[in-house]
């Protein structure tokens, strides 16, 4: 039986339109590494493998290591991704409430997990109105990993005082949020198919069902039978 539901924000439940990369983007230009051009399209590339991980993580690899580029240019994330929260530019998915609000009613308890900082992870939760909907919400901070570490899923099983990884549901949009959940020993493993990757990206990563939308997952998770 499954206990707990740990699903992902940004690409899963919150339709971006691209406002996570636009800002990345925008936070590397203004930092001095705009990739614009067309020797450049490896970076690009890295930017969209590397959705659903940490932004740090992101500009890191992007700076090649220079740590206080690296932390700047997440600043200026933070301030534009917020910004195109304010603007109303981030908005939740069709079904994407009415689901996590039946996973709860099911019995379940339910997280939500982003790669997005504490202080965006926030804004975008009050903007929604969600803080009430959901029993915990995470983002990577100091000791707890992003995607594709399995912290995120972990922290939420030790912190909702769930006793088996085996009654746990993991939903992602990203390769990185598959791979989390299948590291930390999910029963259910579950790409939605509404973000960052693809259906034959999602297809190769550790999974156990693929869904048009998040709205499908409560189904999905009845319809489940434990091994």
């Amino acid at each position: 039986m499954i206990e707990l539901a740990v699903v992902d924000l940004t690409g899963t439940t919150v339709r971006d339109e691209g406002v996570v990369e636009r800002a990345l983007l925008d936070a590397l230009a203004d930092t001095g590494l705009a990739l614009d051009g067309a020797e450049l399209h490896p970076q690009r590339a890295f930017v969209r493998e590397t959705m659903g991980q940490p932004r740090l993580d992101v500009l890191r690899g992007l700076f090649l290591g220079d740590e206080a580029r690296a932390r700047e240019a997440a600043h200026r994330f933070e301030d534009a991704f917020d910004a195109a929260v304010a603007r109303g530019e981030v908005e939740a998915l069709p079904g994407a409430e009415a689901a996590l609000t039946a996973l709860g009613a099911a019995g379940m308890r339910v997280c939500l997990a982003t790669e997005l900082s504490p202080r965006n992870r926030d804004h975008l939760l009050d903007v929604l109105g969600w803080r009430d909907l959901v029993d915990l919400a995470l983002a990577p901070e100091d000791g707890v990993r992003g995607a594709p570490a399995p912290d995120l899923v972990l922290t939420a099983i030790m912190r909702l005082a769930v006793d088996d990884v085996r009654a746990v549901a993991v939903a992602g949009d990203t390769v990185n949020d598959l791979v989390a959940g299948s590291r930390a020993g999910a029963s259910i493993v579950a790409g939605v198919l509404t973000g960052a990757h693809d259906r034959s990206r999602l297809e190769n990563a550790p999974h156990t069902h693929l869904l048009a939308g998040v709205h499908e997952l409560p189904e999905a998770i009845a319809a489940h039978v434990p091994a």
